[in-house]
């Protein structure tokens, strides 16, 4: 059966879902209508996602909607906001049914996991391609900016990094002889990556800045240092790196793939030494589960990785689109 743009849109992409209370109008017009509830600020962030470079050409479509609101929220949550609304473009070389049922089920079914309502979008034929525009909302005044870290500050990571490395490394090199159970686990934790939404909400209300892990440690802790116009120390030994990884790889490439790789998506944040113990309280409380790496120093002082007390030449850039 062939489709029109629009049917595409009413066959699988124009499904029910609860009603948001704040959504005036969603799809079926020229614009969505919102409303902003009070003492609230609305947070936007889009992301693209390319074939060959974002995801395997022949990704399970399932796996390929997860991924495409998976590192969307993890843009909200770094920001401290709760998601609300979605509006999806979608470009396809060809129409195939039974792809966007596949991909349209689990897109609403993550959807409806975080009470998230999709209110618009886009079809086109070209090229495989997926862009997301995300909507969510910080209550308060508080935002947690790249701008706000300050000499002193301690720095933390969410979860552990490199796990996303070594799933994609294991998808390119099907024959590395590793437990099944492992492979499995670290090809999901690249394919199907937690966003710290919850972590972000919680951090906001005593951290000064974060961004989230999508092109490696070191490019994105750079861009809260130059953005705060400050230097860095990293401990090395330090690093929240997995025992998936130190039982079953070298440690050069799990060291790499932490500091370069990126797509972990978890939350690189900064805290003042005041609010430690507020840290430290949703730690106890299990709200939270992250490790100390470093402190933030003066920008003089610059960026530096230090192992055992000896400062480690390195690059200073991660993925790169156009590289």
């Amino acid at each position: 059966m062939k489709y029109n743009e629009f049917e595409i849109i009413s066959n699988f992409f124009n499904k029910y879902q609860k009603k948001e209370k704040n959504l005036i109008k969603g799809i079926g017009d020229d614009s969505a209508l919102i409303k902003i509830p009070k003492n609230n600020i609305l947070a936007i962030s889009t992301d693209t996602l390319v074939e060959g470079t974002h995801f395997f050409q022949n990704i399970d479509p399932k796996n390929l909607a997860y991924k495409t609101i998976a590192v969307n929220l993890s843009d909200l949550a770094a920001m401290g906001a709760l998601p609300k609304w979605v509006i999806l473009s979608i470009t396809m070389p060809k129409i195939d049914a039974t792809w966007l049922k596949c991909f349209s089920n689990n897109f609403f079914r993550i959807l409806n996991q975080y009470k998230i309502t999709l209110i618009g979008g886009d079809t086109n034929c070209g090229p495989l391609s997926i862009t997301l525009s995300v909507y969510g909302l910080i209550q308060g005044k508080k935002q947690l900016l790249r701008q706000n870290a300050k000499e002193g500050d301690l720095i933390y990571i969410t979860g552990s990094l490199g796990d996303s490395a070594a799933g994609f490394f294991l998808l390119q090199r099907k024959k590395y002889f590793i437990n099944i159970k492992i492979r499995n686990y670290l090809i999901q934790k690249h394919l199907n990556p937690i966003p710290r939404i919850s972590e972000g909400i919680i951090i906001k209300n005593f951290a000064n800045a974060a961004i989230d892990i999508s092109d490696g440690l070191v490019s994105d802790l750079g861009h809260i240092l130059e953005k705060s116009k400050c230097g860095a120390n990293i401990d090395l030994n330090k690093l929240p790196i997995s025992n998936y990884l130190i039982n079953n790889f070298k440690k050069n490439n799990y060291f790499d793939w932490a500091l370069y790789f990126g797509e972990d998506y978890e939350l690189c944040f900064t805290v003042s030494k005041k609010n430690i113990n507020k840290l430290n309280l949703a730690i106890k409380k299990r709200l939270i589960q992250c490790k100390h790496i470093g402190y933030i120093t003066s920008k003089e002082k610059g960026f530096n990785l230090i192992k055992n007390n000896k400062k480690i030449n390195f690059k200073k850039t991660g993925f790169n689109h156009f590289n």
